[in-house]
């Protein structure tokens, strides 16, 4: 009986003792303050909306084609018997290249100028016998049929002095051609032929190739999408290409555009430009890729911020713009397109305000940051398939 007392005691003190806990834990509570969770600050990187001209382009990829090349063969039989040049020599035109042996020719120049003088004094000789023969007919010493047959050896000997003055004039012609010059200004290739080699027309065997590099074209495609506006801009003043290396980052030269093809590809949908280069520094090479940029006109004053601070939602595209207390702000933005690392803000951005460019992918509306360095703006983007941009 007494231990039964003393178990419903001990209870009954523990009942008291959580009872008392949780009243004074509540009551504290409910005096103190409650200390709210500590939000995170979120290191981003942050840059200023610029206002800049920005050009129009349109993309493409093209091919660099010589200016002129000429494939260099013989025109008649015989031997090398000189090379005047070196390989990868620059000619002008009429320089010397090969001499084919001279000598055949000239022997059959010599032959057919003394067929021609024996064949003038034949003729001499025929046309005073025909004029006497004029004079006798009347007096009966000579027959018509004599005189007749003395004018038919006149007009044969004529016309062989005209066949003597054909031959020389081949004759000449082949002479001529033995010694093999060139037919542009340009820079020589190859040698494909060496010194002693007997060479025949009928082989059309190439002796080497003369490229002319200043200037030069570059051959290149754009979608079909811009030939109404290249062709009435073009009509105003020669569009301006810039040809960039295969990574499009490098630029190689300028020029202007000189052809716009007759007619679109229906397989490709893409229209042929070509354009002239004056590659005074030969940064372009005969059978070269090149991304080729076509501008078509200039964004004045456009803002613009880096490609990187450009997001893109289901709703698309937006920014999250600094405020002053270091807070950000989600704002949809309308694009008007990128080029080398920008991207055009046509509406939703100002002039001088301050945007996340790095970073922003742990942001929500309302996100506390913390602002590093800042970056360079433009960065290169990849090279992009071939189409408008700007």
């Amino acid at each position: 009986m007494g231990r039964l007392k003393a178990s419903s005691v001990v209870g009954v003190v523990l009942v008291l003792a959580i009872a008392g806990g949780g009243y004074y834990f509540l009551n504290g509570m409910n005096k103190g303050p409650v200390r709210a969770a500590a939000i995170p600050v979120i290191p981003v990187a942050a840059t200023v909306a610029e206002q800049k001209d920005v050009p129009v382009y349109v993309r493409g990829i093209g091919t660099v084609q010589a200016f002129k090349s000429v494939a260099i063969k013989t025109r008649v039989d015989g031997q090398i018997v000189k090379i005047a040049f070196e390989e990868g020599q620059d000619v002008k035109q009429g320089d010397p290249l090969f001499q084919i042996d001279p000598r055949p020719f000239q022997a059959l120049l010599e032959q057919a100028q003394a067929a021609k003088q024996r064949d003038e004094a034949q003729l001499a000789g025929a046309k005073l016998d025909l004029e006497r023969y004029g004079k006798l007919i009347g007096s009966g010493f000579q027959s018509r049929q004599s005189y007749d047959q003395q004018q038919a050896t006149v007009d044969s000997l004529k016309g062989s002095l005209a066949s003597d003055q054909a031959q020389i004039d081949t004759a000449q012609l082949n002479l001529a051609y033995a010694d093999i010059r060139a037919p542009i200004d340009g820079r020589t290739g190859q040698r494909l032929v060496d010194l002693g080699n007997l060479l025949q027309m009928a082989q059309g065997t190439t002796l080497v190739t003369i490229t002319q590099i200043k200037p030069i074209f570059v051959n290149f495609t754009v979608p079909q999408d811009a030939t109404d506006e290249i062709r009435r801009n073009q009509q105003a003043a020669p569009l301006d290409v810039i040809a960039y290396a295969s990574d499009d980052k490098t630029e190689l030269a300028r020029g202007k555009v000189t052809l716009i093809d007759n007619a679109i590809d229906p397989a490709t949908g893409t229209l042929r430009l070509k354009a002239t280069f004056e590659n005074a520094n030969e940064r372009l090479w005969p059978g070269q890729f090149v991304n080729a940029r076509l501008q078509l006109a200039v964004r004045l004053k456009s803002v613009t911020v880096p490609q990187r601070g450009i997001m893109q939602g289901a709703s698309g595209y937006y920014v999250f713009i600094v405020k002053p207390d270091n807070t950000v702000e989600r704002r949809d933005v309308t694009v008007g397109g990128t080029q080398d690392g920008f991207t055009v803000v046509t509406k939703g951005l100002q002039v001088g305000e301050k945007i996340v460019s790095d970073g922003q992918y742990r942001l929500v509306n309302g996100s506390r940051i913390k602002i590093d360095a800042p970056r360079p703006q433009a960065e290169t983007p990849a090279p992009a398939a071939a189409g408008k941009e700007g």
